[in-house]
């Protein structure tokens, strides 16, 4: 065992959350929709139309998701991404829909969203220009925040292409500002500390004053080597950037891909558990117009979606390594914990794995009931500290469990339990 990285992950258990963002938003993790990982920059709406950056696009995943209950699952916002504006400000320097593309303009298509019990998001940069090259908000900051307001968007997605990292934390600060000042409410998610980590560990105390939810890395793929290529750095970074996440701001590791090409349903399942764990935005980028049954079932699996949305607001973070295997541990209301057993190795079958080993399996003294959601909902009865309790993992899958401390008298509070868990705990490495 390494004790001083066990003492490290209390400390960012105990750690006391840095003052948030003051806007009253996102108090849990905010669940929907986004364009671009599954869409990106299609602009062929002659050949393609149903693809296309447009507003037809927006209107008809607005339909899909009242219709095929996902807003009653809690997705509730359909954002866009780049690649909407026109290349040029109009005559008084505002950011204008492409004409062609948004006909109606951005504010017809909010009063749409909204006329569907749903919300709207867009996208704008930091910088001089988008990354896909529209015209950013560097020296318009006051002039945008007004006209998404006058727009009556709820949530900004603000990029940072072409512009000096030195700058980006005044960038980011001024358009929160400036969005305050419009006394609009509108979630703001930004990737400050995307741009930053290159050259200098970010300022999360700052970060967490100024956004609702903030990238740290690089954009999601369609593919099993990128999430695990996000799951990796998080783990990397967890004693930096965990005590920042809590209601009112998130770490978002990016987009949910599935229900597109490139997970098997396992992997599918580790990416859902995964960004459950982290206490993630849950911002799906798919066709959920056209999506298979499985999948979607995954995605709107309720009680995956309760631990998304506990109420505590604590990221977890990964605990242990032991024979390709890691154990992400979520600490959640009334004492409870989410574990999720991923296994790492892509060879052969599934393995078991005795979840009597892992940190909090301590909440079972003397007592514990224990719930299995993933792969399938499995109620796995009382157990004790000493049981030998194990489950089936396939390769690249993910089991995840929820753990019900049973005590008799009063419970002990959460600062000790976890001291005693983390600290005396003997059978896995913890990184």
């Amino acid at each position: 065992m390494c004790r001083a990285a066990f003492l490290l992950a209390v400390l960012v258990l105990i750690r006391p959350v840095v003052e948030a963002l003051d806007n009253g938003l996102a108090l849990k993790p905010t669940m929907g929709w986004l364009h671009w990982e599954r869409f990106m920059c299609n602009l062929d709406c002659d050949t393609d139309p149903n693809n296309c950056i447009s507003e037809r696009l927006y209107m008809q995943m607005a339909d899909v998701m009242v219709k095929e209950g996902w807003k009653d699952a809690g997705y509730v916002y359909v954002c866009i991404d780049d690649c909407w504006p026109s290349h040029q400000r109009d005559a008084q320097g505002r950011l204008q829909a492409d004409p062609k593309r948004f006909p109606g303009g951005i504010k017809k298509l909010a009063d749409y969203v909204h006329s569907k019990g749903l919300k709207l998001g867009i996208y704008a940069d930091v910088g001089k220009n988008t990354c896909a090259g529209y015209p950013g908000s560097l020296g318009y900051y006051e002039t945008d925040a007004q006209t998404f307001a006058d727009w009556d968007v709820d949530l900004l997605k603000f990029d940072g292409c072409f512009m000096d990292w030195t700058l980006l934390g005044e960038g980011y600060v001024n358009m929160s500002k400036a969005l305050n000042k419009t006394g609009k409410s509108i979630l703001y998610s930004c990737e400050w500390p995307l741009y930053e980590w290159p050259f200098n560990q970010p300022n999360y105390t700052a970060i967490r004053e100024t956004c609702n939810h903030w990238r740290n890395f690089a954009d999601v793929y369609d593919s099993w080597s990128s999430i695990k290529s996000i799951l990796d750095w998080t783990a990397a970074h967890q004693d930096v950037i965990v005590p920042s996440a809590g209601p009112g701001g998130w770490n978002d590791p990016d987009m949910l891909v599935i229900g597109n090409f490139g997970l098997s349903h396992d992997q599918q399942e580790s990416q859902m558990a995964l960004w459950t764990i982290m206490a993630a935005p849950l911002l799906m980028s798919n066709d959920l117009r056209d999506i298979c049954p499985r999948s979607k079932e995954l995605l709107q699996n309720r009680h995956i979606i309760a631990i998304s949305q506990d109420p505590l607001g604590k990221q977890g973070y990964r605990t242990a390594k032991v024979d390709s295997f890691e154990v992400w541990e979520r600490l959640l209301s009334n004492n409870r914990m989410a574990v999720a057993v991923l296994n790492r190795q892509e060879i052969g079958g599934a393995r078991g794995f005795f979840i009597s080993v892992f940190p909090s399996w301590k909440m079972c003294d003397p007592q514990c009931n224990v719930t299995q959601i993933l792969p399938q909902y499995k109620e796995m009865g009382v157990q004790t500290l000493h049981n030998k309790v194990k489950v089936s993992v396939n390769p690249s899958g993910t089991t995840l469990l929820t753990i019900t401390p049973i005590r008799s008298g009063l419970k002990r509070p959460h600062k000790l339990h976890w001291q005693d868990t983390i600290i005396k705990h003997k059978h896995a490495t913890v990184l």
